[in-house]
């Protein structure tokens, strides 16, 4: 069974802007730019039956769509670097969305994930890159952004085992709805007089 995990997708523009931040820092082995996605919970490797039971419980998931945008760059591992990310703007819908989540997967018996939620996008995976060399790279790029783009579904993706950064198969789609639903004029009420 492939490994799952849920995910906010990356828009077409907002992904060339990440693709500039490739290159320039020895060791690293960069994400295919169809690969950038954020990762709201990692699931792992299920059964059909569990799996099935997943994507029943996400299509109930009823969040309104939310916009986000990504800014600043760093790395994670201290003091030996093993990947680099952009961050995400902090929206409450994204962390609520996140938490709603990981109550399913708790619910259905996987255990909670041990990690923070710490939104972000994975540039690169890092082989023996020098602290220093990973320093210089972040320095260069700290006032990094993107415009703000709208969030208005996630995703279950499939990744086959390997070290990490793709291929990456969409299994399942889950819309949000608009924050800003539009009212037709039958669904008006019409207005009453106070007097």
């Amino acid at each position: 069974m492939p490994r799952l995990f849920t995910a906010l997708e990356i828009p077409r523009h907002a992904a060339m802007s990440l693709s500039l931040l490739r290159g320039g820092l020895p060791g690293a082995r960069w994400i295919d730019v169809e690969n950038y996605h954020i990762t709201l919970r990692f699931i792992g490797d299920v059964d059909g039956r569990t799996a099935d039971e997943i994507v029943d419980r996400l299509d109930r998931i009823d969040r309104p769509e939310f916009e986000i945008s990504l800014n600043g760059i760093g790395s994670f591992g201290s003091k030996k670097p093993h990947s680099v990310w952009a961050g995400v703007t902090q929206a409450p819908e994204m962390f609520q969305l996140q938490a709603e989540i990981e109550r399913i997967c708790q619910r259905i018996g996987l255990p909670p994930d041990p990690r923070k939620f710490s939104p972000h996008v994975t540039l690169a995976r890092l082989r023996a890159s020098r602290l220093d060399d990973v320093v210089h790279y972040l320095a260069g790029r700290g006032d990094f952004h993107t415009a703000p783009f709208v969030v208005s579904r996630f995703v279950l993706l499939s990744s086959k085992e390997s070290v990490g950064g793709g291929p990456y198969l969409t299994e399942e789609v889950f819309p949000l709805h608009d924050r800003f639903p539009s009212f037709s004029t039958s669904e008006a009420q019409p207005f009453k007089s106070m007097l």
